[in-house]
Order: structure tokens, then sequence, then C-alpha cells
């Protein structure tokens, strides 16, 4: 039952209907795991590995595909057998929480249970109760190089903003707690619509992909700095 219920509580990701979240893939309901072929979601989607949220590289943690939920996993979280009924109950490669829902089986963990960190709350969760998300570039303090990623402002968690490196992460990499921050406004530079945050001697340049997502942006960010958590309290001029 412990199995089912976590497994209930992870499959509300496949539910999420973000706008603009870079991703197609349907929801899967959990009684049809193992019933209906999954669609996978895209390796480009996700930066570590979906279950136990470590980083994925090219030579010791590479991606593998659960047949039954199609989440992203490492191959140690994938390193688990069951048979699939829409495969004709042969043998498929599934993560542990489709295993143990599948067979019915325990697994003993070989990690030790960790308390949820601020980080660790997944991005399509989070971007499914959001203030505002999206795909923006943060530029390197030298301001020649930037790093695309995937920015939230939680609705219950207003005052700090979320970067991930993608949108299906299961972790964020860092956040940045905006209370204070001054929002500036900056000319557009080469077709890049720009903005920064600043407070003192830290200053975040950002780039949005059109200047009506930078102005939302920017408002956003407005609100968090000055404090306002209501969704709906008017903004002064």
């Amino acid at each position: 039952q412990d199995a089912i219920d976590r497994k209930e509580k992870r499959s509300e990701t496949f539910k999420t209907a973000v706008h603009g979240l870079e991703t197609d893939t349907p929801a899967l309901k959990t009684e049809e795991l193992g019933r209906r072929a999954p669609q996978w979601v895209r390796d480009n989607l996700v930066t570590m590995c979906m279950r136990c949220k470590e980083p994925f590289n090219a030579i010791t943690r590479r991606r593998h595909h659960c047949r039954a939920c199609g989440y992203v996993v490492c191959a140690r979280c994938s390193d688990y057998k069951a048979e699939l009924q829409y495969d004709g109950n042969r043998p498929n490669r599934v993560c542990q929480e489709c295993y143990i829902f599948l067979t019915g089986h325990t697994v003993l963990e070989d990690r030790e249970g960790k308390q949820k960190g601020i980080l660790e709350k997944g991005a399509a969760e989070v971007s499914s109760r959001s203030l505002l998300c999206s795909s923006l570039q943060l530029l390197d303090k030298n301001g020649k190089g930037s790093t695309r990623g995937w920015f939230v402002i939680p609705q219950d968690d207003p005052l700090v903003l979320y970067i991930y490196a993608a949108p299906q992460d299961v972790r964020a990499h860092t956040s940045i707690p905006l209370l204070g921050y001054q929002v500036r406004d900056m000319p557009q530079s080469e077709s890049r619509h720009l903005f920064q945050l600043a407070q003192s001697w830290q200053v975040f340049t950002f780039v949005a992909d059109t200047e009506e997502l930078k102005r939302r942006w920017m408002r956003a960010m407005a609100r968090s700095a000055a404090g306002i958590t209501d969704p709906e309290e008017e903004e002064e001029e």
C-alpha cells in the first residue's frame, strides 16, 4: 500500500499541464502501468535521474527509460525487470518504483533516507503551481557566455526564484531569494531582451526570448522583491 501511495503521488508529474512547458508527454494513470505503453519523457528535458536525482554524464551514468512509466532514469534505478501486459507479458527494464508496484516485491533501500531539501522539488510539479515559469538565459558575470535553464517562482514559495537545468528535472540546482532585490530594465542588445536583478554588489542578468516574456518576468520579480505574496493583490503604480 505504501508503494501504491508513493506511485500515485509521483504520477502527478504526468498530469501537469503548464503553459509553455516543453513536453508533450500525456498523463499515464497508475492503473495503466504495464497495461499501456507510456510515452517516454524526452532525454533533453532532464539532466538528472528522475528517481535518485543524480546528474547524468556520458560515461558513468547513462540515461535509460522505464518501460512502464516512461521516466528517464539511471542504470542503478532501472536495474529491475517486470512483466508488462502491453508487451505480451515479457520482462522489461523498469524503475524501482514501477517494479514494486507491478510485482508487489519489496526492495531494500541502499541509500540512507534523506530529508527533502529546499531544492528537491520537481520542476514539473512546481511549475504546475507557479506564479510564472519559462525558459530564460542567465548571463555569466563577464557577460560573454550564458546558460539556458528553466526558471520558476512557485505559488507556495513566491519570494524565491528556482532555477532548473531542464523543465522535467526533479531537483533545482540553485535558488535566488528575491526579497529586497531591484529589477532593472536594460536596452535591447542584438535582438536580446535583457533585464537584471540587483542588490548591493550582487547582479544577475537574464535574457528572455521575447519582449513580452521579459515584461512578465520583470513584473513577477518586482512583486516578489517587494514582498507581495498574494497573486490577487493589486500592484500600486
